[in-house]
C-alpha cells in the first residue's frame, strides 16, 4: 500500500483529496469520499454560515472519518464562516481566493489543519511561512477558477521550494495522473472533475453527461479580462463570455452575465447557459462511477504501475 506524509498528517487512508467545488461538493459527496478512504471536502462557496453548519453536521452524520471544508476568503462575511467551521470542529480547511495567513493561528488553536490552494511558488512559500500544514498546487488544467501555470510545471517547483507536503491538482482523473504527480514531488492528489461524474455527486445529470461526452478540446477559459479566469465546458454561455472579450466589454458586463450561472448548471441542469465548470481531463472520463470505485481503482492501478515500473529500466 502506498504511504504518504499527507495520510499521516490528516488521518486518511489514501492520499486523494476531493476538490471543494461550490454547488457540487456537498455533504453527500464529501462523506462518500471520506468513507472511501480519501479526504472529502465541502465546498462552502457563498453559503451563509447557517447552511454551512447544516452541511457539516450532515457530513458528520454520514461519516466518522476526517473531512474538510473549502473556504473562499474574499467573501465579506468570511469571519462568520471561519467561526462556523471552528465551532463545528472539522478536521481540515482548504482555502482559495485570498490570503489564509490571518486565519491560520485561529484554526490551529482549534486543532484544524490548514491547506491553502496556491497557483504560484511565491504564494506557496508565503503560506508555508505563515504556518500552513500542506499546500494544494493547482495547475491551469483544472476546472473553475485557475492560475497561469500548468500542473506539470507548478508542482515540482513548489515541491522544491517548500518543506511541507504538496498535493497536486489540475488535470488528474486516473492512475496515470496520480503516478505522474508522485514523480513531480507531490504527496498526493486532488481531483474535482472526476468526482463530479460520480453517483454520489448531487449536481444535475446534464452536467455529468457533458463531462462524460467531452473531448480533449471541449473546455475553454473565460473571464480573463476580469482577472479571475474560469475554465468551463463550451456552450452558449462560454461563447457569450468570449464575445465580450472580443469587444473589450466593461467588467460589469462580465459580472452581470455570470450571476447565477453556476447554480443554473448544478441545480437546473442548464447545459446551454449554465457555467459547466470542468477540467481539461474531462476527455478521459467516460462513465459515471461510485466514489468508492473511483478511489479504489486509482489506488490499485497506481500501485500496479509503480510495481511494474522497472520494466522501463534497461
Amino acid at each position: 500500500m502506498l504511504k504518504s506524509p499527507i495520510c499521516e498528517l490528516i488521518g486518511i487512508q489514501y492520499p486523494i483529496f476531493q476538490g471543494g467545488m461550490a454547488w457540487a461538493s456537498d455533504y453527500n459527496l464529501a462523506s462518500a469520499v471520506s468513507n472511501a478512504g480519501g479526504l472529502g471536502i465541502i465546498g462552502a462557496g457563498q453559503m451563509p454560515p447557517d447552511l454551512l453548519v447544516k452541511q457539516i453536521r450532515l457530513a458528520k452524520e454520514n461519516t466518522d472519518k476526517p473531512f474538510g471544508v473549502n473556504l473562499i476568503l474574499y467573501l465579506s462575511y468570511i469571519n462568520e464562516l471561519v467561526d462556523a467551521v471552528i465551532s463545528e470542529g472539522v478536521s481540515v480547511v482548504t482555502t482559495g481566493a485570498g490570503n489564509a495567513g490571518p486565519f491560520i493561528k485561529k484554526f490551529h488553536d482549534a486543532g484544524i489543519k490548514v491547506i491553502p490552494v496556491i497557483p504560484a511558488v511565491a504564494l506557496a512559500k508565503r503560506m508555508e511561512k505563515a504556518g500552513a500544514d500542506a499546500l494544494i498546487a493547482e495547475g491551469m488544467e483544472s476546472g473553475g477558477h485557475i492560475g497561469e501555470s500548468t500542473t506539470m510545471t507548478l508542482v515540482p517547483q513548489v515541491a522544491e521550494n517548500v518543506g511541507i507536503p504538496v498535493i497536486a491538482a489540475g488535470g488528474i482523473a486516473d492512475f496515470r495522473g496520480f503516478a505522474a504527480a508522485l514523480c513531480l514531488g507531490a504527496s498526493g492528489i486532488q481531483m474535482g472533475t472526476r468526482f463530479i461524474a460520480t453517483k454520489e455527486c448531487n449536481v444535475h445529470q446534464n452536467w455529468k453527461n457533458m463531462i462524460i461526452k467531452a473531448s480533449d478540446r471541449d473546455t475553454v477559459i473565460t473571464g480573463r479580462p476580469t482577472g479571475h479566469p474560469v475554465r468551463v465546458l463550451k456552450n452558449k454561455l462560454s461563447k457569450q463570455f468570449l464575445e465580450l472579450e472580443e469587444k473589450c466589454a466593461d467588467i460589469k458586463e462580465y459580472e452581470e452575465l455570470g450571476i447565477g450561472k453556476l447554480k443554473a448548471a448544478a441545480i437546473d441542469g442548464d447545459s446551454e447557459y449554465g457555467s459547466m465548470m470542468s477540467g481539461q481531463i474531462a476527455g478521459i472520463i467516460k462513465e459515471e462511477k461510485s466514489v468508492k470505485d473511483v478511489i479504489e481503482e486509482i489506488m490499485q492501478q497506481t500501485e500496479d504501475f509503480i510495481n511494474n515500473f522497472l520494466k522501463f529500466v534497461l
